[in-house]
């Protein structure tokens, strides 16, 4: 098989690669393919926290919630696709988590009631303190 580099334009190469990508759906049986295993998609509508000291209750609506400052105690009800924390001294205390829970900073609090989220400490690798643990919903 010989690839050729063509030059196009953008929105010609977009259309090329969707129409692609549901000519390999369609033609896969259940319409599934190698390709669709690898594409997982996100929601818009993700929460950026940047504050200090706020004390909220936020709906995660399957999202992401980003959380960077010191002193805030955030309650996320629903299920939330992940967690990013950074900063200080933040209190997170999540209803459900799918994806991860990520975590930079120290002396970090995240806490969630239910889901098996992959969860990455990146400020106790460089030995600072964080808590991340299930607890009883």
């Amino acid at each position: 098989m010989t690839h050729v580099l063509v030059s196009v334009g953008q929105r010609a190469l977009v259309a090329a690669l969707v129409t692609v990508g549901i000519a390999a759906l369609a033609s896969s049986p259940a319409g599934r393919s190698d390709l669709a295993d690898n594409i997982r998609l996100v929601k818009n509508g993700d929460t950026h926290i940047t504050q200090y000291g706020l004390v909220t209750t936020i709906d995660c609506s399957d999202s992401t919630v980003f959380v960077n400052g010191s002193q805030n105690v955030i309650t996320a009800l629903g299920s939330c696709y992940a967690i990013s924390v950074q900063g200080s001294s933040n209190t997170i205390i999540a209803d459900n988590v799918v994806n991860d829970i990520t975590v930079y900073g120290f002396n970090q609090k995240v806490l969630y009631k239910s889901g098996e989220p992959a969860v990455i400490d990146r400020g106790r690798e460089l030995g600072m303190m964080n808590f991340i643990d299930r607890i009883p919903g």
